[in-house]
């Protein structure tokens, strides 16, 4: 990342699920670097461990069932795995934030949109509550709301969707924290205030510095916001590089296929072609590669060995035998090349 500070670094993370039915491993072994002033991009299908990684860097896996069981996240030279609560509680809001993806689980409904503001300020910085208000407002004005004023002295109810996520957006970025996680920041708002919330979150990320974990399954909001995409897979990350060489040069069969099943504008379609069958339950694979099942390409190494990632160009990696150099050679031009 050309010399970028690193902010978040999370390593071989592990993160599972003890239910009646038996451990279900949510995250499994999944590893990326944050720099400052970034925005990465983790995109994969439903279930594939999304959200439940920006939940263990939150330290908010609910628990029981779920437990980080191995690897750290490292945020300066403090890894959060062995914070304790109360000390998580310093780290949330105030040097990492996170947005979530329906606002109105997130406010609360019983106290104004002032309240809500002004308390993180009041937690986490020396400000008194007239210094606080006023920053409060200062923040809902920079997220693009009018009447701020009269916004401050309302209740989440009484806003729409969009301005619920403006609030929520301004809440996160009110202590200036250095590193800010959406997780699917868009999902429940119609296509014109998306786009206007994606611009907005970009804006703020410029201005601020503020590193930013976009976490989402649309890969439209990545091409448009993100510098590095993380693609993720049953758990684990099977594709990781530079935006224009992933969109460009797909060098997983699982990347290939969600870029081959959303429409593009330009092109006449007859139809879009999907990816076949289902992702597999967390914990169901024990050996091969875990999109064998569904993959075009696979061999007999593919359900009985697990892949590495490997190295495809510098700052580009895929978790496919077909990267492997014997085996490419073997199955030459079984996937587009980079």
């Amino acid at each position: 990342m050309g010399g970028k500070r690193k902010v978040l670094s999370v390593n071989e993370l592990r993160t599972s699920f003890f239910t009646d039915g038996g451990v279900v491993p949510a995250v499994d072994g999944i590893s990326f670097d944050l720099h400052e002033g970034e925005v990465l991009g983790i995109v994969g299908e439903s279930g594939c461990g999304k959200s439940v990684t920006s939940l263990s860097i939150m330290g908010l896996v609910p628990s029981p069932p779920g437990k980080i069981t191995g690897g750290e996240i490292l945020y300066g030279d403090r890894d959060l795995t062995k914070l304790k609560e109360s000390q998580m509680r310093k780290v949330r809001g105030n040097d990492i934030a996170m947005i979530f993806q329906e606002p109105m689980t997130s406010l609360n409904p019983l106290f104004t949109i002032g309240n809500q503001m002004t308390e993180a300020l009041l937690i986490h910085t020396k400000l008194g509550k007239r210094k606080a208000r006023e920053r409060a407002e200062e923040m809902l004005r920079l997220v693009g709301l009018p009447r701020v004023t009269e916004i401050m002295d309302e209740y989440p109810h009484q806003l729409s969707g969009g301005m619920r996520q403006r609030v929520m957006i301004a809440m996160a970025l009110v202590c200036e924290p250095n590193v800010l996680i959406a997780d699917e920041p868009t999902t429940a708002l119609d296509v014109t205030i998306q786009a206007q919330i994606l611009k907005l979150m970009k804006e703020l990320n410029e201005r601020l510095n503020t590193a930013v974990l976009l976490i989402t399954h649309d890969l439209g909001v990545v091409a448009e916001t993100c510098e590095r995409v993380i693609v993720m897979y049953a758990g684990q990350v099977v594709e990781e590089g530079p935006v224009e060489q992933i969109f460009g040069h797909p060098q997983h069969p699982y990347t290939e296929g969600l870029l081959k099943s959303v429409p593009d504008m330009r092109f006449k379609q007859e139809r879009l072609e999907p990816i076949p069958g289902n992702v597999p339950r967390p914990g169901s694979i024990r050996h091969g590669c875990r999109f064998a099942a569904r993959c075009p390409y696979r061999f007999d190494r593919c359900t009985s060995e697990d892949p590495a990632l490997y190295v495809t160009q510098p700052d580009h990696f895929a978790r496919c035998f077909l990267r492997d150099g014997k085996e490419a050679a073997a199955h030459d031009g079984a996937l587009v090349e980079g």
